[in-house]
């Protein structure tokens, strides 16, 4: 399975893997089944009305459940500041991202909740948030997947 960035922001695209297709039109979505499908802030009201399914949806866990009524999908994984989403950073200084819960990957591998520092990073960490929790999604489980 291929994973996804939706409406990809210009200042990602050089940290987003080369085996990520990046999609612009939202009727690109029903193309296929995806593996890990990220939606960037802002991006979900672009697709309501297109019929989507992934193994695994990396949201934003202020997104409406309204807004996701036509995704078919295994898993949702939240991203944002809140305590209720699934990744989050518990460090700003020093980025730290924080995984609140255990999350399936779309190979059925299971990462368990965790801090993993990431390093330096080129933008603001709560602005790297989602990418980092694509990434985390499809590197392996061994090692450290940020430094």
């Amino acid at each position: 399975m291929v994973d996804a960035v939706f409406a990809c922001p210009p200042a990602w695209e050089p940290w987003v893997s080369p085996w990520t297709r990046r999609l612009w039109d939202a009727e690109e979505l029903s193309e296929c089944s995806w593996g890990t499908l990220l939606m960037p802030p802002g991006t979900v009201r672009a697709i309501q009305a297109v019929a989507v399914s992934c193994k695994c949806l990396l949201v934003e866990g202020t997104c409406r459940p309204e807004l996701l009524a036509s995704v078919r999908t295994m898993h949702i994984v939240t991203y944002g500041m809140s305590p209720r989403d699934s990744l989050t950073l518990s460090s700003l200084r020093e980025p730290v991202l924080c995984v609140q819960r255990s999350l399936q990957r779309p190979d059925g591998a299971v990462i368990e909740p965790q801090d993993l520092p990431v390093g330096e990073l080129p933008l603001p960490p709560e602005q790297m948030l989602p990418l980092l929790g694509l990434r985390l999604l499809q590197m392996p489980l061994t090692g450290k997947p940020f430094l």
